[in-house]
């Protein structure tokens, strides 16, 4: 057997949407179990999100550690933001996250990884891509407000930061994917061997 995720879909009876947010909210679906008995399952829906590991010719990676209210600590990330736009495409919500957060840009980019955040109450899936050849982004500087005004920048080496994942410092979703992700790819078969940009996505379909 493969070992692999598959889609499914249990029969739903009813669904109520309690909650709505300013760009998620809360459903609850009456859901079908295989005894035949039926179910409440709350979960928030999200629109998606990217993420952009930036690894420079130093093998360092640029992050960022920023302000997260509901757990009440300052992480360290990388860039990451929502896909906006419904259908849009991954890549390029990617590449603008890269240039608004860090004022970068990078001219290789591959998909490192694809995850679901917290599926078992959330439907949130991110993309995050491995980003190399940065330079320099050209323009103004993007115009951050609230928590975004107080966010620091730094360019950390790729095993720094694996040795802070695995000593349980480093928290973010996203980063230790990230990193955890490029370091295999990195002992493997090398960050070229990974799944192009455009790679398809099917948790959330894009326009290439």
């Amino acid at each position: 057997m493969a070992i692999k995720d598959t889609p499914e879909q249990w029969q739903v009876t009813a669904t109520t949407t309690p909650f709505r947010g300013n760009k998620t909210s809360v459903r609850t679906d009456d859901v079908v179990m295989p005894d035949g008995t039926v179910v409440k399952r709350d979960y928030q829906v999200h629109p998606g999100s990217v993420a952009v590991l930036a690894l420079d010719g130093e093998g360092r990676v640029l992050v960022l550690r920023q302000y997260r209210h509901p757990v009440r600590q300052k992480l360290w990330e990388i860039p990451a933001g929502l896909l906006d736009v419904p259908g849009e495409n991954p890549l390029h919500a990617a590449q603008r996250e890269l240039y608004e957060e860090a004022h970068v840009k990078a001219e290789d980019w591959r998909v490192l990884s694809d995850v679901y955040t917290t599926p078992g109450g959330c439907d949130e899936a991110v993309r995050i891509f491995l980003a190399r050849d940065l330079s320099e982004a050209e323009g103004d500087r993007f115009e951050v407000s609230e928590e975004e005004a107080d966010m620091e920048l730094a360019r950390v080496p790729l095993d720094e930061l694996v040795q802070g994942v695995l000593a349980g410092d480093l928290h973010n979703t996203c980063l230790v994917v990230g990193v955890l992700s490029a370091v295999a790819a990195r002992g493997g078969e090398g960050f070229d061997a990974l799944r192009p940009a455009e790679a398809p996505w099917p948790a959330r379909p894009f326009v290439a």
